[in-house]
């Protein structure tokens, strides 16, 4: 009973110690990268404490090994979140923050000419922002998905999304991303993000996104 309150004693620390202030919000949170730590330091002391049954230090040093290791991928998108942030803000890219990746969302009216997979000449300077972050944190795998709304021909769509998350892939690749990282889809119609019913919905719709996911 005694261990299994100090491996939550050590983890309830950890996470109590690092809530902060999201400066985007305003709001109090705990960091992804505090979870990944808290988490991994109840399962390293769950490890280190079945180690060492006749002592609570394996616990404890169980958990602090734990605790790095966790903290690690956390931390990685932690950094990123906060420069993609901080690089497109006013830009009309969304950032969005999943526990295990970062989904960039590009509208289409802003990134592409209509009906077309060529990249807008004033986009250049946000996929450049995007780049420079890609190649700071380059352990990771990142997926380009084009999407369409739900008007016209369903082949075309599809031949159009893909056409335009590879334009952004080779731009990219072009700014220094290597093209081993990519993975290109052409969703069309697919996952609608609002109602295709009104002009609007179909604006928010027609999009290419980004998702960064972390190498294991």
């Amino acid at each position: 009973m005694k261990r299994s309150i100090t491996i939550l004693s050590l983890a309830a620390l950890i996470t109590a110690a690092c809530t902060t202030t999201n400066p985007y919000t305003g709001q109090n949170q705990t960091s992804k990268v505090v979870w990944g730590t808290a988490i991994g330091a109840a399962t390293g002391a769950a490890t280190g404490a079945l180690v060492a049954k006749k002592s609570g230090a394996g616990a404890i040093v169980g958990g602090l090994a734990g605790a790095a290791v966790g903290g690690g991928v956390g931390y990685y998108l932690d950094v990123q979140e906060a420069e993609l942030r901080q690089e497109l803000s006013s830009t009309g890219v969304g950032v969005e923050r999943n526990d295990d990746s970062i989904r960039l969302i590009m509208p289409g009216n802003i990134t592409f000419k209509t009906d077309s997979a060529d990249i807008n000449a004033n986009f250049y300077a946000v996929l450049n922002s995007v780049a420079k972050v890609l190649n700071k944190y380059s352990n990771s795998t990142v997926m380009l998905m084009g999407f369409t709304d739900n008007t016209g021909k369903a082949e075309y769509n599809q031949t159009l999304s893909k056409n335009r998350a590879a334009a952004v892939a080779a731009y990219l690749q072009g700014r220094g991303v290597k093209a081993s990282r990519f993975e290109i889809l052409g969703m069309g119609p697919s996952n609608p993000i609002a109602s295709n019913a009104t002009a609007t919905g179909r604006t928010q719709n027609r999009r290419v996104e980004i998702k960064i996911i972390p190498n294991k």
